[in-house]
């Protein structure tokens, strides 16, 4: 399974990035061979709209199947359920600990966005 996080830093030991279409990038976590890789989000990050909606395709194109996120607008949530992707929702926190959080089962599903657009 793979789990998109977003977060400033490709560093499994930051934090989660709390806004999901702003974030500098994403780290794609690899639950079956414990490796990630980053996906650079400066483009959506820098726009003045639709940065929800790029980033999530981007998490698509990188076949993920799940994102933790501190939040997640109308949109972008949209578009992530559509493709069949769970959100599940955490508080700020270093991004190994949202995982270990996520294989407790602790962290929160999201049943809609969090936030409103352009939040």
């Amino acid at each position: 399974m793979k789990i998109a996080i977003p977060a400033s830093t490709n560093d499994m030991n930051s934090y989660v990035d709390s806004r999901f279409g702003r974030a500098k990038g994403f780290i794609i976590y690899d639950t079956d061979n414990g490796m990630n890789t980053w996906i650079p989000n400066q483009v959506s990050a820098q726009s003045t709209q639709g940065a929800g909606i790029q980033s999530a395709k981007s998490i698509i194109d990188a076949g993920a199947d799940i994102v933790i996120a501190g939040n997640v607008g109308p949109k972008a949530y949209s578009l992530l359920k559509t493709n069949g992707i769970d959100v599940y929702l955490c508080d700020v926190m270093p991004i190994n600990k949202a995982i270990e959080n996520f294989n407790a089962g602790t962290l929160e599903k999201a049943s809609d966005a969090n936030v409103e657009g352009h939040w």
